[in-house]
């Protein structure tokens, strides 16, 4: 099978679809979806948002310097996409999408009351990079769905969610567990 040379892009795919909710009051608490995340560190737990800089929800962010990253999944795919392709200039996307605003732990920015897991993150860097600027951050708080945890390793089971993707432009469901982290080296019994 024959590769071909393709132009340099972002393809780093799938990507978790986010919904980040961001703001200090309830008059200007946005949503804005975003694939550009992920993890930076996990001892401080750190991670990051790209944002271009013309959205809503840049100029929030960079004055609160915080705002929540929540998990998606299937049954939020309408709203998940909703809020990535209206504005929050011109919208309100808790009312339009009938989502919940719920007070986080630490951050003034809104939780996503209906997502199964919240991350609180507050900002300690803006760094510009070219056609987004990237949004590193602390994670300050979790807020898990108390079901989603296993009682006995307590361990949080977003796999029961039905996490959402996306790649290319499109969203997808995960589908089935083909192994866990050092099955490749496991003795069999």
């Amino acid at each position: 099978m024959g590769k071909i040379s393709f132009k340099p892009g972002t393809m780093i795919y799938p990507l978790p679809a986010v919904m980040v909710s961001c703001g200090d009051t309830a008059e200007n608490y946005n949503i804005i979806t975003i694939a550009w995340t992920g993890t930076i560190c996990s001892d401080p737990p750190m991670c990051y948002i790209s944002i271009r800089k013309e959205r809503h929800s840049y100029g929030i962010i960079s004055r609160t310097r915080e705002f929540v990253i929540n998990l998606t999944t299937e049954d939020l795919a309408r709203a998940t996409d909703w809020c990535g392709v209206r504005s929050g200039r011109d919208f309100n996307k808790f009312n339009e999408m009938h989502l919940t605003p719920e007070t986080a732990q630490i951050v003034k920015a809104p939780l996503i009351a209906e997502s199964p897991l919240n991350i609180e993150c507050q900002v300690v860097e803006i760094k510009e990079l070219g056609s987004h600027d990237m949004f590193i951050a602390n994670v300050v708080a979790i807020n898990a769905e108390e079901k989603l945890i296993d009682k006995t390793t307590g361990a949080f089971q977003f796999n029961h969610t039905g996490p959402l993707a996306f790649s290319h432009g499109k969203y997808y469901g995960l589908g089935e567990k083909i192994g866990s982290f050092g099955f490749s080296v496991k003795k069999k019994r």
